[in-house]
């Protein structure tokens, strides 16, 4: 089936749409824009040119995809939002356009939750299953691995990185990198609370898996040790399971340093 466009709808001839999408009343979708099969795009949104969707996305009401990015230092060079698979896009969400220093291309990947007000900058990568409740803002740069919850009115620092599978609490200040699968928040000090358990269990990891992943968390924030002698012993534990090692490798790949 064609697309179905509402009459108010603007959508340039050079955009290309695939089968069943959806434009609303007073859409705005602009040339070089590419629509994946059974997308739908709300009222009043605006995709802008250098924007590109997988299928079966929905954009609601009032959503700007693809904006210039909010970088000074940009002159208009053409760069690209990338987003995949089954992603719902509430109202007013808005998702900026790479940078050219930054690699030029802002990634989302696919099944993820961008609740109402949300914002993610510039040249930021966001994986799979990820949600972010109302009026989250990432900075320019920042990381979100697959399987994250990110709480109400938390902003992420720009290069920050959120690991896999971690769950952070509303109204946090995140600037340092947060710990996979951890428990993380704080306005003030963020501070880790412990293993998203619930959510691993939820994940199917075994009881096995589980055990390992605890004996690192009490490893790595063992306060009598600093970070770089925490990471030691970290790294000399024995044993070794995917989550232990995706830790492991989550630390040792930090640039701006780890909430504990």
């Amino acid at each position: 089936m064609k697309a179905r466009i509402h009459p108010t709808a603007l959508v340039d001839p050079g955009a290309k749409l695939g089968e069943e999408v959806v434009i609303g009343p007073f859409a705005v979708i602009e040339s070089g824009v590419e629509i994946g099969d059974g997308c739908s795009i709300g009222a009043h949104a605006v995709v802008h040119s250098g924007t590109r969707l997988g299928k079966r996305n929905r954009i609601f009401a009032h959503t700007v995809l693809g904006g210039e990015p909010q970088d000074l230092k940009f002159a208009g060079q053409p760069t690209r939002l990338e987003m995949g698979d089954d992603n719902l896009v509430r109202e007013f969400v808005t998702l900026n356009r790479g940078t050219e220093e930054g690699g030029g291309v802002t990634r989302v990947g696919n099944k993820n939750l961008f609740m109402a007000y949300s914002h993610v900058a510039h040249d930021c990568v966001v994986g799979d299953e990820v949600v972010m409740a109302n009026s989250v803002a990432l900075g320019g740069h920042v990381v979100v691995e697959d399987q994250c919850v990110i709480g109400g009115l938390t902003g992420v620092h720009q290069f920050a990185r959120v690991g896999k599978g971690a769950m952070v609490g509303g109204i946090s200040r995140v600037s340092k990198d947060v710990l996979p699968f951890s428990i993380t928040s704080g306005n003030d000090e963020t501070k880790v609370y412990g293993l998203n358990k619930v959510g691993l269990k939820r994940r199917g990891i075994s009881k096995e898996d589980l055990a390992a992943l605890e004996k690192a968390y009490r490893t790595y924030l063992d306060p009598a040790l600093n970070g770089s002698e925490a990471l030691k012993a970290l790294e000399a534990l024995a044993f070794a399971t995917p989550h232990v090692i995706h830790l492991c490798g989550f630390i040792q790949g930090s640039s701006r340093g780890v909430t504990r």
